[in-house]
């Protein structure tokens, strides 16, 4: 595939049996048809996945909830350590128990070996303003790691209210030199993530959970213009596949220095990732 851009997805999950089967997804499952399933999802059918839409490497994050863990962190770090050279660990947190949730992420990165920590406001019901964020963010500050966080509406029917970006922009006041990422686009209020990310240095946004057909057109015009630098390609992989998120990516009219920034420029420069091999950044 000489020629073809290296490719690193930015938000992905493999996901663990109890994170499959939660009620919490049972909306998503009527969107898709898809069954609940009953058997854990080997490793190797998420790298076959990265195959066959030439993703070279997938950042996959653990997830714990009020009151359950739905992927933990032990978990992502065997799943890394099954196929190290496609998949990154991300962390995450229980932020009910702050400074439990500082010694882990400071696990997670000195000990496991992860590049980033990602807490959902969504399933907490608060936003990344309430102040059981903030020890994370000191940490991710004082250990020099991206955090990562969902922006826009929820698929499951949990408030989506507590993701509007315009929350970010007082984070990123609190805190100027914390790297921010926030997938999933912020639709409806891609205009309010448009505006914190360019406001502000370190924030970015990545494309999570949307096909590029669907990326809404503010959005396209900001990653062929300003936002070059802003954005990041990421999947939500396996609520999406790769293979269709990038399905209509010639549609977007990027040139090939965008392109490449976008789908794996950025990313390795926001998580700090090395390329694999001299070869990586044009296979």
């Amino acid at each position: 595939m000489t020629g073809t851009p290296t490719i690193i997805d930015a938000w992905a999950q493999h996901p663990t049996l109890r994170h499959q089967a939660d009620p919490i997804f049972d909306s998503l499952r009527r969107w898709t048809g898809a069954e609940v399933p009953t058997e854990e999802l080997p490793v190797s059918a998420t790298i076959g996945a990265l195959d066959r839409a030439g993703v070279d490497r997938a950042l996959i994050s653990a997830w714990y909830a009020p009151n359950r863990t739905m992927i933990a962190n032990d978990e992502v770090a065997a799943f890394v350590a099954a196929a190290p050279d496609r998949l990154v660990g991300v962390g995450s947190v229980d932020i009910s128990r702050p400074m439990e949730a500082v010694r882990e992420i400071r696990r997670c990165i000195d000990e496991l070996g992860f590049v980033a920590i990602r807490v959902l406001p969504w399933l907490w019901e608060v936003p990344p303003t309430d102040r059981r964020f903030y020890p994370v963010y000191v940490a991710c500050c004082e250990l020099g790691v991206p955090f990562c966080t969902q922006i826009g509406h929820t698929g499951p029917l949990m408030s989506s209210e507590v993701g509007r970006p315009i929350y970010l922009d007082r984070v990123a006041l609190d805190f100027p030199e914390l790297t921010i990422v926030g997938g999933h686009i912020g639709y409806p209020w891609t205009d309010e993530a448009i505006a914190v990310a360019t406001k502000h240095e370190h924030v970015h946004i990545d494309t999570s959970a949307y096909t590029a057909r669907r990326y809404p057109p503010a959005l396209v015009e900001y990653l062929r213009t300003n936002g070059r630098t802003k954005v990041l390609f990421g999947t939500n992989y396996p609520m999406i596949t790769p293979d269709r998120c990038l399905e209509d990516l010639d549609r977007l009219d990027l040139d090939a220095e965008t392109t490449e920034l976008f789908l794996a420029g950025n990313a390795r420069r926001v998580f700090g990732l090395e390329p694999r091999s001299p070869s990586e950044t044009i296979r």
